[in-house]
């Protein structure tokens, strides 16, 4: 069984690609997402192609007579032609979970990367003015400990989070399709998180129905001098709004990892603001996930070899 992982894999990403294909006797292909002729070709007559965020389309779909397998490395679909998928027979996995901790530490160090200016703060030591900070922009600095935190969407990531944030010293308050006994923080609806959280932070998959939820009503009647934190979907919000929300002060800052257009335009006005530290869709990405995330994409494939119902079968 030939299977292609489609993305700009580095050495160690190859290595443990390597290691889990050959424990399952798979022939495994990494092919740039940049490079669409070579994937063209390998694409052709592989059974497998393990996505990660470059768009998988129809004629992508209808170029591979023998797929029977699209595995995403992570949660999200959204990048995938779904009913095109059913339509040639190709089954669509994800594999929720793996990626919880990576995401969760990450959302975490934006929250603090916005609160304490680390994007202003950095170039500035570097270029030996780290003393003579301008005094506004450091007034504006703040610490975790005493703040509301909300999360909007509460799966596994928000749910590591939540724990770490109380024990930290923040209040966590979260929105989700239902209450969560289990859950840290407080059960509330949509619009009462946005208006209390000090930080908001978007754990939810884009549909739909989330496609920019967060627009210019949202962010109007968030706290004044809020933060919000999105290592979701770009999608999710609705970004000439949000440059307005941050350039008016509105907002304090963004922690972005995600866009609407991705790769990022180099023009995005959200990169040119210096109270927004970004980040290139890279929340999930280590080597922890990405070798929990192929142990789970090879069980699947031993599955599929097997004939066996495949684990999270979106398709």
């Amino acid at each position: 069984m030939k299977a292609v992982l489609h993305y700009r894999a580095s050495d160690g990403f190859r290595a443990l690609l390597a290691r889990h294909a050959g424990a399952a006797g798979v022939e495994a292909v990494v092919v740039d997402e940049f490079d669409d002729a070579a994937f063209a070709r390998q694409i052709a007559d592989a059974e497998v192609l393990l996505h990660v965020l470059k768009p998988v389309t129809a004629g992508m779909i209808g170029g591979a007579p023998r797929l029977r397998l699209i595995q995403k490395l992570g949660v999200g679909v959204n990048t995938i032609d779904l009913e095109a998928a059913r339509a040639a027979g190709v089954a669509v996995s994800n594999m929720p979970g793996t990626n919880s901790q990576a995401v969760a530490e990450m959302a975490l160090a934006l929250m603090l990367s916005v609160l304490r200016r680390l994007s202003y703060l950095d170039p500035l030591t570097r270029q030996g003015q780290g003393w003579a900070p301008d005094p506004g922009l450091i007034d504006g600095v703040g610490e975790l400990a005493g703040r509301t935190v909300g999360f909007v969407g509460y799966g596994a990531s928000a749910s590591r989070l939540g724990a770490a944030l109380e024990a930290l010293g923040a209040t966590v308050i979260y929105t989700a399709r239902s209450d969560k006994p289990e859950a840290a923080g407080r059960f509330l609806p949509l619009s009462r998180v946005l208006a209390e959280a000090d930080i908001v932070s978007l754990h939810l998959p884009l549909t739909p129905q989330t496609a920019r939820m967060i627009d210019a009503r949202a962010l109007a009647s968030m706290k004044s001098g809020a933060i919000l934190v999105n290592t979701a979907r770009g999608g999710l919000v609705d970004e000439p709004a949000l440059v307005a929300a941050l350039r008016s002060g509105q907002l304090r800052g963004a922690g972005l990892d995600v866009f609407e257009q991705e790769p990022v335009d180099p023009g995005n006005p959200l990169l040119s603001l210096p109270n927004v530290v970004v980040a290139p869709h890279q929340a999930w990405l280590t080597p922890e996930t990405l070798d929990r995330s192929l142990a789970a994409a090879f069980e699947n494939i031993r599955r599929l070899q097997a004939g066996e119902p495949l684990n999270n079968q979106v398709v």
